[in-house]
């Protein structure tokens, strides 16, 4: 086994005989057509001098000096939009050499892999799964020998939230998606396949999949989030547990470092009088409470009965979402205040159903006020109250952050890291200096001797 060399970002990862490199990124959703709301993702809000840099222009060229400057084979990129895929992402061809391309095929956040022709060569179609896209290449800097061994990656979304069994299932999947394909291509020992499984797994050490990757094996007796991630046993279809590539061969005074670096909110916005409701269904602190109150009270002052009407409502999504019609706020003030959702009709396509509107006469109580903020929070939009909190002059004091490494990279027990990049920040992202909330992860892998 070689020793891993570790290197801090900004840096390029070496180019190294019969290795192949790979960068893993949850961009956060471009914004040029859609993610409108990730400006709110900046706490505290940006100043007007500042706008700019959450806009996808300004998000882009920072994601050009760093995937350019890392120079990777392969590039694993999560949360793209198909929208506005072509256009957001054609630098990676135009100015930074990558002139392979697999996007998947479904969804509105979805995984995309490039990847540079002269360095590796795409040996069968992409496989498309469950949030897991699977590609296979072979190198084209190797010797005679070598040069018909196939390099599995397996790029991976996992899905948000209360879904640890979902999670599961996906990266089982997308692995045994990975040995079937080594079995088709005729390797020798397809349950030793040299795969690199990387990207946004949606949560740390404490989950499911995490578990199945690197024990090899999850059963019915782990439990994420009070649940069953699986009714049976589910072992990975290899000869041994993958191997968390960014965690190997590390000295104690360089930790990995978290991937997740974002302002710590739950323990100031959520009420912890019972652990095991704060966290299946959360309510309020008193410090947001007192906060909804003053902002509700501000709207509806000067309206009959000190309820906020519609003029009181359409100001107040102006201010937070700038415009009425747009985000989860407006769609629910709206039913709270007395919209009702025609009859589907199955012929009907969906843009020509009559649009959600807020009624003349409706009125947003304060409990419906603060139930609209309650579905943001069990959506886990902490960023997007605690903007909104903000923006209408009612800001929490927020001073600690919150760090968690989701995003992830290992590989199979024939593989061996031999350059990591480790991407630190110890301020919340996205920033002036990071295009994302996620850091990305980046290793150089060659076969083990």
């Amino acid at each position: 086994m070689v020793a891993v060399k570790h290197l801090a970002s900004p840096a390029a990862i070496p180019r190294l005989p019969a290795c192949l490199s790979v960068l893993s990124y949850n961009v956060l959703l471009p914004n040029s057509q859609d993610g409108w709301w990730n400006y709110k993702m900046y706490l505290p809000p940006l100043s007007p001098p500042d706008e700019d840099i959450s806009t996808w222009e300004y998000r882009k060229s920072l994601l050009i000096e760093r995937i350019g400057l890392v120079d990777a084979d392969v590039v694993c990129i999560q949360e793209v939009s198909p929208l506005s895929f072509e256009e957001d992402f054609k630098f990676m061809t135009e100015n930074l050499g990558y002139d392979g391309v697999e996007l998947f095929r479904k969804g509105r956040f979805r995984p995309a892999t490039f990847w540079k022709k002269d360095r590796v060569e795409l040996v069968c179609p992409a496989q498309h799964k469950d949030r897991t896209m699977l590609t296979t290449f072979r190198l084209n800097d190797c010797d005679e020998a070598d040069s018909q061994d196939n390099w599995h990656v397996l790029n991976c979304h996992l899905q948000a939230g209360k879904q640890g069994g979902r999670r599961v299932r996906q990266i089982f999947e997308g692995v045994t998606t990975a040995y079937k394909a080594a079995k088709k291509l005729k390797e020798e020992t397809p349950e030793d396949m040299k795969l690199i499984v990387c990207g946004d797994f949606n949560g740390g050490s404490e989950c499911g999949a995490v578990e199945l990757v690197e024990k090899g094996m999850v059963d019915q007796d782990f439990i994420e989030d009070g649940e069953q991630v699986s009714s049976k046993a589910k072992k990975l279809p290899l000869s041994a547990p993958l191997n968390d590539a960014i965690d190997m061969d590390r000295e104690d005074d360089n930790p990995v470092p978290s991937t997740l670096v974002v302002p710590e909110l739950i323990s100031i916005m959520i009420d912890q009088g019972n652990i095991e409701t704060a966290y299946m269904e959360p309510q309020f602190s008193q410090q947001v409470l007192d906060r909804l109150t003053r902002i509700y009270e501000r709207f509806a002052k000067d309206s009959p009965g000190m309820q906020m009407t519609k003029a009181d409502v359409e100001e107040w999504l102006t201010l937070i979402n700038g415009r009425v019609g747009r985000g989860t706020e407006f769609r629910n003030a709206a039913k709270y205040m007395g919209w009702k959702e025609p009859p589907i009709d199955p012929d009907e396509k969906k843009e020509d159903r009559p649009p959600i509107v807020i009624p003349d006469d409706g009125v947003l109580t304060f409990s419906d006020f603060v139930a609209v903020y309650l579905d943001e929070l069990r959506q886990g939009k902490f960023w997007g109250i605690a903007w909104d909190l903000a923006k209408l002059d009612e800001p929490l004091d927020v001073d600690e952050v919150f760090q968690a490494r989701y995003d992830r990279m290992y590989c199979s027990a024939s593989l061996e890291p031999t350059v990591v990049l480790d991407t630190i920040s110890t301020q919340p992202c996205p920033n002036k200096f990071e295009p994302s909330d996620h850091l990305p992860v980046c290793a150089s892998f060659q076969v083990r001797k």
